[in-house]
């Protein structure tokens, strides 16, 4: 009875922790959708693509080496961004899933014009 008992709570715990990770990854609203560059310079939020750049990003993250490049191929890749400083630029990602919250994508560069770290946040 003790044995079976165990058997039945390991089974239950390990379901149950395949659920909170489906639940996880579901919240996160993961997209797959493939970065384009061209795509991203041209966006203008609409109803029809409100999220857009926000779907890009997993890809954008996972395909293109960020940290290194120079502000001009920031440029070349996405663009004038909306927001920019001598150290930093800022680009809006539109309707981020989660409610009412936007996105936006912050680039931060070293002394030498080299992207240092990049963050994207909810705001």
């Amino acid at each position: 009875m003790r044995q079976t008992l165990r058997k039945a709570l390991k089974y239950g715990l390990l379901i149950f922790g395949i659920i909170i990770l489906i639940g996880f990854a579901l919240k996160g609203n993961i997209t797959h959708e493939q970065f384009d560059s061209e795509k991203w310079k041209n966006w203008t939020e609409s109803e029809s693509e409100w999220s857009m750049r926000w779907d890009m990003m997993n890809s954008l993250r996972n395909n293109h080496e960020l940290k290194g490049k120079s502000k001009t191929e920031i440029i070349e890749l996405l663009g004038i961004p909306e927001t920019k400083s001598e150290s930093e630029f800022g680009y809006y990602l539109g309707m981020a899933k989660h409610g009412i919250d936007t996105g936006h994508l912050t680039i931060k560069f070293n002394k030498y014009g080299k992207v240092k770290e990049y963050k994207v946040k909810h705001s």
